[in-house]
């Protein structure tokens, strides 16, 4: 049976089936199929409460709707590529389940103004899902670093040994950066959370439609100003790309640390063999695949982000079938990052922290050189004469075989005459202990800036408790 199409009635050929498999859109929008129900219900109450089509009407037509809800649900609503998108895919069954009277629900309505409404209501579920997976990975990492909070081990610029820190800062670094996602998602979904409804094609309904009576019904913050920027804005979906290239970025800084330390050259953590996986002819590798997965598919999210501008930089008001565009990349992105988000909290939380390897990596290779010149510069010297008699120092302890450790009382003094009196701090433990201001690696701080980090996980865990209920209301059947 041919799909009859929301738009056939001016065209007196058939669409070709390559071409009708071409524009298709069913096969990756299906997803948005309770949004598009969803939409439609609050659309024909709002007809029926305006006396737009009759009470009686609007009752049967919803009464259909609810129908379709429940063959979603059981798994039995079917459709296909002839029906083009979802939207049509669900007027048709609703035809077949209540006759012409279906016909009614378009009133006042443009396929334009529905699309991205759904897309709307979609993108901000998939915020907070992501939201919510954000924020678990920040407590495994908060539960991680408050077990090493006085743990020491090398911080790195340029790849090469800086200076000390305990493992909880670098651990609280990352969460830094995920409290920062929340920020954007969180604004993400403000900026999704407007109802274009009534803007039907692109210059408004002649109707007497209540918009904001639809916003509240779908749960939406307000309804869009402009029936033309409604239907042609994308950048609420610019705005979720790039709020959730930022997160993958983070997890693919976060794969990168993951990988190395756990190489043998560092053995700093070893991670669970649930998240590795292993080598089809050498018997003794462990492989950290979660990690380099993560890292590698970045390259498929930030290419979905820089895909959509390009698709969006040249098109004029309003819609334009590139647009269409938009939903894989959309939905190829939540996945990719929710995937992630879903298995990196368990391979945190089962990391094996080897602290006797940091402890020994963070001495070596001169790493509190930095302290002994800022020693000096503590005592009057000018920094940059202390950087030099200490970079002169390093030299020559690298040409005979020596630590700062193995350094004698005189030959402390030979290096300049405050050494003589005082020595700068020779452990790791020592050093960052007077790195005590906010912000700082010494273990006092970075136990009150975790709390802080807490407070700030509960803010967000509330705003995602409160978001989600509400959606689950809407996204209900009453």
């Amino acid at each position: 049976m041919v799909q009859k199409r929301l738009w056939g009635g001016r065209f007196s050929t058939a669409p070709d089936e390559i071409a009708a498999q071409f524009t298709a859109s069913i096969l990756f929008d299906n997803r948005m199929v309770r949004e598009d129900i969803r939409g439609s219900v609050a659309h024909v109450r709002m007809l029926g409460r305006q006396g737009i089509i009759t009470a009686g009407e609007a009752a049967e037509i919803e009464r259909g709707l609810w129908l379709i809800w429940d063959e979603v649900d059981a798994g039995t609503f079917d459709f296909s590529v002839q029906d083009e998108d979802i939207h049509t895919a669900v007027e048709n069954r609703l035809r077949a389940l209540i006759g012409p009277l279906q016909g009614k629900l378009h009133t006042g309505r443009s396929r334009n103004d529905q699309v991205i409404t759904d897309t709307r209501l979609w993108t901000k579920g998939a915020l907070l899902e992501l939201a919510t997976g954000v924020v678990e990975l920040i407590d495994a990492l908060a539960e991680v670093a408050a077990q090493h909070v006085e743990t020491v081990m090398p911080g790195y610029t340029h790849t090469q040994r800086a200076q000390p820190v305990v493992l909880a800062h670098h651990l609280h670094a990352y969460m830094t950066m995920l409290q920062r996602d929340l920020q954007r998602l969180r604004q993400a979904y403000e900026r999704a959370d407007v109802s274009a409804l009534g803007s039907a094609a692109m210059a408004g309904a002649t109707y007497p439609l209540d918009r904001e009576f639809v916003a509240a019904d779908l749960g939406m913050g307000g309804i869009s100003v402009n029936s033309m920027d409604a239907i042609a804005d994308r950048d609420f979906v610019l705005d979720a790309l790039y709020a959730m290239s930022l997160v993958q970025l983070h997890l693919s800084r976060l794969s990168e640390e993951l990988i190395y330390w756990s190489s043998g050259e560092f053995r700093f953590v070893t991670i669970s063999d649930a998240y590795s996986t292993g080598s089809s002819i050498m018997p003794q590798k462990k492989n950290a695949d979660v990690a380099e997965l993560t890292r590698g598919r970045s390259g498929r999210v930030f290419g979905n982000l820089m895909g959509t501008l390009a698709m969006m930089k040249g098109l004029p008001l309003t819609y334009n079938s590139d647009m269409q565009e938009d939903k894989e990349a959309l939905f190829e992105t939540f996945d990719t990052v929710a995937k992630a988000l879903a298995v990196y909290p368990g391979m945190i939380r089962t990391l094996t922290v080897n602290t006797d390897r940091m402890a020994a990596a963070a001495i070596a290779d001169f790493i509190l050189a930095t302290d002994a010149a800022d020693l000096l510069a503590k005592n009057g010297i000018p920094f940059r004469e202390a950087h030099e008699v200490i970079g002169s120092l390093v030299g020559k302890c690298t040409a005979e075989g020596k630590t700062f450790a193995d350094l004698t009382d005189a030959e402390w003094a030979e290096v300049h005459p405050v050494f003589a009196t005082q020595k700068p701090p020779l452990t790791a433990e020592a050093s960052v202990a007077l790195r005590d201001l906010p912000g700082g690696t010494a273990p006092r701080q970075v136990a009150l800036a975790l709390e802080l980090a807490s407070a700030a996980t509960e803010d967000a865990r509330a705003w995602i408790d409160r978001e989600r209920a509400v959606r689950e209301t809407v996204l209900s059947k009453p």
